[in-house]
């Protein structure tokens, strides 16, 4: 069977979720997808991740183990690889202050996980693939 290839077929994903079943789905719906990615179960092994590789998008789970997605989305926006790099936070926080707190810590984009598949994050990550870098 061949994989379609999205424009964001290119470009490593980085997940950070610590619920085993979600991880396992977005995974295999991005890995259908032609998409590579990797996941982390909580906040210090996402980082050390990011510092490892160079991500081309990360999702971030708020709320996890070791470190909150907050602090890990501060802590990305700090590295210099990961200044202009889409971060997008995918919980299920859709409370207004924790949405402008996602964007002021610098989210490209704040997804509540009940509102949206795996199908439908997709599509979010390949129209900011595709999107130009301003």
């Amino acid at each position: 069977m061949e994989q379609a290839q999205t424009p964001a077929a290119g470009k490593k994903i980085l997940l950070l979720e610590d619920e085993e079943m979600l991880a396992t789905m977005y995974k295999t719906k991005f890995e259908r997808e032609g998409m590579e990615i990797d996941v982390a179960s909580d906040g210090e092994a996402g980082l050390a991740m990011a510092q490892a590789e160079n991500y081309g998008i990360i999702l971030v789970d708020i709320i996890m183990p070791k470190l909150d997605g907050f602090a890990v989305l501060k802590k990305l926006r700090e590295m210099p690889q990961y200044q202009a790099t889409p971060i997008i936070m995918l919980t299920n926080l859709g409370q207004e202050e924790d949405i402008a707190k996602g964007r002021a810590l610098g989210a490209t984009d704040y997804l509540i996980k009940a509102n949206f598949t795996p199908s439908q994050v997709l599509a979010k990550i390949t129209n900011l693939s595709s999107a130009p870098n301003p």
